[in-house]
């Protein structure tokens, strides 16, 4: 499999790092200690604390390999080195305007590894994301979705 860049704002690097850090320090630890409690209730193969254990065990793992490949391939965007303050790119704040509802809503566009809906981050990605990329101020996009087309005017773009 080939290693893809992962584009990361400084911000969404040190959230990463961190749970990284969470997870070897404290998170293996915890479940190595659960692992063992579990093990002094006796039997093994009818032992749910166990079960349970090394299911955990097996996530924070695969959460910990997952973490680590993101970070080897990461490559930082910096907002502050673009010149061009009203073109989208990845880092930047980026405020639409709904046409068909005329709801306003601020995004800030990231990459995948970072992207966070709930939190507004939307990632370059997404069906929006694409669609806004490399747009400047004034420009009104369609966006392809299950029930139809959505259109959204670009109405500011910040750092």
């Amino acid at each position: 499999m080939v290693n893809k860049e992962v584009l990361l704002t400084p911000e969404g690097l040190k959230k990463l790092e961190a749970e990284l850090e969470e997870l070897k320090t404290v998170k293996r630890r915890e479940v190595a200690q659960r692992i063992s409690a579990s093990l002094e209730f006796g039997d093994i193969s009818e032992n749910a604390e166990y079960d349970d254990a090394k299911r955990e065990q097996a996530f924070v793992e695969g959460r910990i390999i997952t973490l680590e490949k993101l970070l080897r391939n990461a490559k930082i965007i910096n907002t502050d080195d673009d010149d061009d303050e009203t073109v989208v790119s990845i880092g930047k704040k980026i405020t639409l305007k709904d046409l068909q509802t005329q709801d306003i809503v601020e995004y800030q566009l990231v990459g995948s590894a970072e992207a966070d809906p709930a939190a507004l981050k939307i990632s370059n990605e997404s069906p929006v994301g694409q669609a806004i990329l490399g747009k400047t101020c004034g420009t009104i996009v369609e966006v392809e979705v299950l029930d139809g087309v959505l259109q959204y005017e670009i109405v500011k773009v910040a750092k």
